[in-house]
Order: structure tokens, then sequence, then C-alpha cells
């Protein structure tokens, strides 16, 4: 009995848990400027300009070059023209020095989009703190033109993050087509 109940606790512990977004949908995302690389190229990302151009999906990772990040990344690249399609703008943010995510916006990202780095007041302001640490938990938000979250999802498998996002970002643009 004892065995059986150590091991439901492990089970337990290796089970993928889903944090709740602390921002709901219809939120108002609060506005950064930050350092970002694109293509390997740094330059300074601004949420609000970006929202002139459209929908935006903003999506936190913990760490570039760790497996589950690498993974979000490469399925991120990989719809990167259905995003652009809809008239999104795909970056992504990590509390990861700007050098690191320079070379990750090339080789994980494959040149694909932006990817920036979340200062301690953005992942205090989107809530993403992951426990414990200075860096982000695994959330993707789609946030409209006027600046509402529409869309939130939080769990630290990478797997439903571009399905997700997706979706509302088409949704959002079969909405306010002509």
């Amino acid at each position: 009995m004892k065995l059986f109940a150590t091991l439901s606790a492990a089970a337990l512990v290796a089970l993928p848990v889903a944090a709740p977004a602390a921002l709901p949908i219809g939120a108002t995302a609060p506005t950064f400027t930050t350092q970002a690389a694109h293509a390997g190229k740094p330059f300074a990302f601004s949420l609000k300009d970006a929202l002139r151009k459209g929908p935006v999906v903003l999506y936190f990772f913990p760490a570039a070059f760790t497996p589950g990040c690498t993974i979000e990344a490469h399925a991120f690249a990989e719809a990167s023209d259905e995003f652009r399609k809809a008239g999104a703008t795909l970056v992504g943010m990590s509390a990861d020095p700007i050098e690191k995510l320079q070379d990750f916006s090339v080789k994980e990202c494959s040149s694909k989009f932006a990817v920036g780095t979340a200062t301690p007041a953005m992942i205090s302001g989107y809530d993403v703190k992951l426990a414990d640490t200075a860096k982000t938990n695994r959330t993707s938000y789609v946030i409209s033109p006027e600046g509402k979250i529409i869309f939130t999802y939080s769990a630290m498998n990478p797997a439903g993050h571009v399905k997700g996002t997706l979706a509302a970002v088409q949704q959002w643009d079969a909405a306010h087509k002509p």
C-alpha cells in the first residue's frame, strides 16, 4: 500500500499542470517596449506599434534552447505564414538576455518571427511568473488591435498553444473582414 501511495504521488508530480492565466478575456493588455530579435537582428519591439497593424500573438516561454521551448518555437515557425495571412504579428517572450534570443530567433524560430526579453514588469503585468524563478511560465495571449485580450492559454506543455492562438486569430480575422 505504501508503494502505491508513493507511486501515486510521483505520478501526480509528473503530470503537466496548467497554470491559470491572470489576464482573462476582455482584460486590457499591458503595453510595453522591449528588446527583441528577428532573424538575429536586435530591435525595439513595441506592443502599441504592433497593434496598429492587427492582432498580436504574444506567447511567453520559460527559456530559449530548452526542449519544450524549442518544440514550441518550431511549431510557431511552421504556422507563421498562417498567422501572417490572418493579419497577426507573432512574438515570443522570455526572461532570457537579448544575446541568447538573437541566436534563438535564427536557430529555433527559423527567422520567421521575433522573440523578445520579458522584463520583470512585463512578467508581473501579464502574471506569467514561473513559481520561485525569474523565468516566465508558458502562456499564450491573443491581443486585439484595441488592446484587449481575446484569447488566453496557459499550460507548461507546449502542445495546444499554436492551435489555440491560430484559431483565435483566424476567428478574429473572419469577423473583421468586410
